[in-house]
């Protein structure tokens, strides 16, 4: 099967498997755990990197009963590089899981910890250790998915585009990176620069990428759309066209930055959709 079949698959998973709950009731993450124990094995807070004083760490679930390596999710969680947590995406690993994937849950410096480009690196690093570690944890290292929301699908875009001459994986040398087979990118930003000044100024990313005489050149280095070439892996891209935090114009101009270099790609573009919601319902947390 076609990998661009399989991101569409994904999506369609993704969206029949994120009802709305009602407050009294338990949620998906909470339901999922409840009957998961004896199919899934949870590996918490392994340590893939230290970085001056912050020990980084990653979630591995793995499913108890198979044989033979496993296709995985990447998964990095969003928050404007200045919040959120890997324990906060559990329910939206829910497809995941039903679809039988082995799950890398990352977690990466925020803003308080470091500025950018460090949370680039870290994840640049995650795929290094899943690449070191991949025999002993089942994973087949030719098909790795990687999926993120918000500043997640930013980061999820730049481990699977960012050459290794990029050189923004110094801080853990070792095996060769592995190259991604699919891109799942909710929402992600495309070009950092474009929200530093002018109409589409955030101040998230003003904050990450600081006040440096160097801050357009940092942006342009952390930027998704400064790497599209041939041969990058497919990638489907989610995003509504009323988003109020990441211009929807960043999923656009990816798509036509791809097209151009003939990637696999597809822009699934939510009518009305804000930050984090399809059809009214709240698939992803909206970023405070």
């Amino acid at each position: 099967m076609r990998l661009i079949t399989i991101l569409r698959l994904s999506l369609a998973a993704w969206l029949a498997l994120t009802p709305v709950w009602a407050a009294d009731q338990p949620s998906p993450a909470a339901t999922w755990a409840a009957r998961s124990v004896s199919q899934y094995l949870s590996l918490s807070d392994i340590t893939y990197l230290t970085s001056g004083n912050v020990e980084l760490k990653l979630d591995v679930h793995r499913r108890r009963r198979v044989t033979g390596r496993q296709p995985a999710l990447i998964y990095i969680h969003g928050g404007g590089w200045i919040g959120g947590s890997k324990g906060g995406a559990v329910s939206l690993l829910l497809p995941w899981f039903e679809m039988g994937f082995t799950i890398i849950n990352v977690e990466y410096r925020l803003l308080r910890a470091a500025p950018a480009p460090a949370a680039v690196a870290d994840c640049l690093c995650a795929l290094r250790w899943v690449a070191t570690r991949a025999q002993n944890y089942g994973i087949d290292g030719e098909r790795l998915v990687i999926s993120g929301e918000s500043a997640g699908g930013h980061l999820a875009l730049t481990t699977a585009m960012i050459p290794e001459s990029a050189e923004m994986d110094k801080q853990c040398p070792g095996v060769p990176l592995p190259k991604i087979a699919a891109v799942v990118n909710f929402y992600g930003i495309t070009d950092v620069a474009d929200l530093l000044d002018g109409p589409n100024q955030k101040s998230y990313a003003a904050s990450w990428i600081g006040s440096g005489e160097d801050r357009k050149e940092l942006a342009k280095r952390v930027s998704p759309l400064t790497y599209v070439r041939p041969g990058l892996p497919p990638i489907l891209t989610i995003q509504g066209d009323a988003d109020p935090t990441v211009p929807y114009s960043h999923s656009v101009r990816l798509q036509e930055a791809l097209e151009k270099a003939n990637v696999p790609h597809q822009l699934v573009t939510i009518a009305g959709g804000r930050h984090g919601h399809v059809h009214g319902r709240r698939i992803h947390p909206d970023l405070h």
